[in-house]
């Protein structure tokens, strides 16, 4: 492959409706696009959603990563190993800027496989992602009213699987727990690190009127002492998210696999490929796996999130994202890569073959916003 531009825009689309939870709320997207051009004409696309509570990373500091290394990728990529070599060379500044490097690496991917007239799972040795994706239906902050209307829209597509996400007020998550309860067969929640230490969490869990298969982040980022002492004292597993960043938290984690999930979400591990190889690594110290999403992605990343969930086999207990245009006011392509009734996405083995990511995002580039300094 030789590439002829690689340019950054950022993703900018308002939301149907604002969604909060006790670490953000956010009324549109907030992401970086990518897009590599080949001058055998092909257009590679990528996307991540950089979020300071999660990765220390944003918007901006995104652009500076780019500009940074862009002229060493235009001229030093032409072939999936050489993506490898730079995540190795650089990997301090990569795993200081996993999201960056997602919307980078996953337009590469994107371009070679185009270049080369096959998906991007064919490029890299992966069961092609045809077949039925099921989703979890995932309920954000707001009033009783609000959440009750969340909760019928679910059930009206045959949903039972649920995420309730807390906001750390004890009153407001226990109706919302309590309104979403009846409609699940399996319920989880996302503490959003809320509480300040394990007993807190773990006198706050004990009081919620609903049983929980899991809870996610209940304290800050990286205590894995006191989220193991929530485990050991509850029973219920710990998801781990904001927690499981680079590759150091497996340490923490290796000894008790009973306690942990670990949530995997493509732009706060860095791509696709880094994606994969936390999964293997974590599935082989028999942990279980949540593919999860950031709000606001588009269908790109719905997408490139396939193959990360089919390497996960058994270990995977959940799926989510794939709300394309139930959440965005526009997606990048029409129609959006989103899930339906029962909670299912379907990816027909024609679309699994279509080159590249197969996502033509002509039909939505209103939402890209360019960023003048980076074009060309």
């Amino acid at each position: 492959m030789e590439l002829e531009a690689l340019t950054l825009w950022e993703v900018a689309t308002p939301f149907r409706t604002e969604f909060r939870h006790s670490s953000a709320r956010r009324a549109r997207t907030e992401g970086i696009w990518v897009e590599a051009r080949t001058r055998l004409g092909s257009l590679g696309v990528g996307e991540s959603c950089p979020r300071s509570y999660v990765t220390g990373e944003s918007v901006e500091s995104s652009v500076a990563f780019f500009c940074r290394h862009r002229a060493h990728w235009q001229t030093a990529v032409h072939e999936q190993g050489d993506l490898l070599a730079f995540a190795r060379e650089q990997a301090d500044d990569v795993d200081a800027h996993p999201a960056a490097w997602c919307a980078v690496e996953l337009a590469l991917l994107d371009a070679l496989a185009r270049d080369e007239g096959v998906s991007v799972e064919t490029l890299l040795g992966l069961a092609a992602v045809d077949g039925e994706f099921t989703y979890s239906a995932v309920v954000g902050g707001g009033s009783e009213e609000a959440v009750r209307a969340v909760v019928a829209h679910y059930l009206r597509l045959g949903m039972h699987d649920f995420k309730v996400k807390l906001r750390g007020r004890a009153e407001a998550d226990a109706r919302s727990l309590e309104t979403v309860a009846p409609a699940a067969d399996r319920l989880r929640a996302d503490g959003n690190n809320c509480w300040d230490d394990a007993a807190a969490a773990v006198e706050a869990i004990r009081r919620l009127p609903v049983s929980l298969f899991a809870i996610e982040e209940p304290l800050g980022a990286g205590d894995f002492t006191g989220m193991q002492r929530v485990f050991e004292e509850t029973g219920i597993p710990v998801i781990l998210d904001e927690s499981a960043t680079g590759g150091r938290f497996l340490e923490s984690v290796a000894r008790r696999p009973e306690c942990w999930i670990v949530n995997v979400r493509l732009s706060k591990q860095g791509g696709l490929q880094r994606s994969r190889d936390l999964v293997r690594q974590v599935t082989d110290l028999g942990i279980r796996v949540v593919v999860g999403s950031h709000v606001g992605e588009t269908s790109l990343l719905t997408r490139a999130a396939l193959p990360v969930a089919r390497s996960a086999g058994e270990m995977l207990v959940a799926q989510e994202g794939a709300f394309g245009t139930m959440l965005l006011q526009q997606d990048v392509i029409d129609p959006a890569l989103m899930f339906g009734a029962g909670g299912v996405l379907e990816v027909t083995p024609e679309a699994a073959r279509r080159a590249g990511f197969g996502i033509d995002p002509s039909s939505g580039r209103g939402i890209l916003r360019p960023r003048e300094v980076l074009q060309g």
